[in-house]
């Protein structure tokens, strides 16, 4: 990303100390199922974490109640020093929390700058009234959006597709668009639901490469639900596995590979 763009992104993250996020022994129940039970971690700031499990493992519904749209019945998430059930869920946003989703939900008759655009909604200020009667401040918003959606777009190396309609291209590039737009609301943490799904081995390597540059160059912690192990293993910083909604392990991605509990959840114990 540009200079100008990556140090204002830079500029906008908490100077507070202690982790990024806390999660405190979060319980999630759907009547008698139990989808997370118990779980607790720790994620530092400007860094990347490994959410990995089974299917039906828990990873999905942890996910969501960071984005607050689950209640948990029991325990307490902490973000940047805010306690989350203090907060509505169209408040996350503002709080610092972007998100990304398993099945895309992009706006294909727009272009690819149009919707990274959208994401910078929840950092201007006017209302609808402002911007229908052009009062003054709307134009500098708008010229500040446009500035930081195309600064996003070099980063994401998007430019040769900048003016498409995002339902005229290839899925991996539409993929990016929508993490474009999850960045242009500079998140302090950005959770990454399966990004890696339906992308093959050459769009899998270009992002780890920017998963690689969003922590390094934009200062952006970011977590990391995805089945690909070897993305997951080759980004992380640590790694949390889930099982059943109960955390089995927590590691480096090296300890979390050779946790027994680990290993038996995905291969199984080997008995008959």
């Amino acid at each position: 990303m540009p200079r100008d763009a990556a140090g204002a992104t830079a500029s906008a993250k908490s100077v507070r100390h202690g982790p990024l996020l806390s999660v405190e022994g979060v319980t999630l129940r759907f009547g008698g199922i139990t989808a997370l039970d118990g779980v607790s971690f720790n994620m530092e700031r400007e860094t990347v974490l490994g959410l990995i499990g089974p299917n039906g493992a828990g990873k999905t519904s942890l996910f969501n109640c960071l984005s607050r749209l689950y209640a948990y019945g029991e325990g307490r998430i902490v973000f940047d020093g805010h306690p989350l059930e203090e907060h509505p869920r169209h408040r996350m946003v503002h709080l610092g929390i972007g998100r990304t989703f398993q099945n895309l939900a992009l706006f294909n008759s727009m272009s690819v700058l149009d919707n990274i655009k959208v994401g910078r909604h929840s950092r201007t200020c006017k209302g609808f009234l402002s911007h229908a009667l052009h009062l003054p401040g709307v134009r500098r918003e708008e010229f500040e959006s446009e500035r930081r959606a195309r600064a996003l777009v070099d980063f994401l190396e998007l430019g040769p597709v900048l003016s498409r309609l995002v339902g005229d291209l290839p899925f991996g590039t539409r993929k990016r668009v929508e993490l474009g737009r999850a960045l242009a609301s500079d998140p302090k943490l950005l959770l990454l639901d399966e990004p890696a799904a339906g992308l093959n081995h050459e769009e899998v390597e270009d992002l780890r490469r920017v998963i690689e540059d969003v922590r390094s160059k934009l200062g952006t912690a970011i977590l990391l639900v995805e089945h690909h192990m070897s993305l997951v293993m080759g980004v992380s910083d640590k790694v949390v596995a889930l099982n059943f909604g109960r955390k089995i392990a927590e590691g480096t991605p090296a300890q979390v590979q050779r946790h027994r509990d680990v290993i038996e959840a995905y291969l199984g114990s080997g008995e008959a």
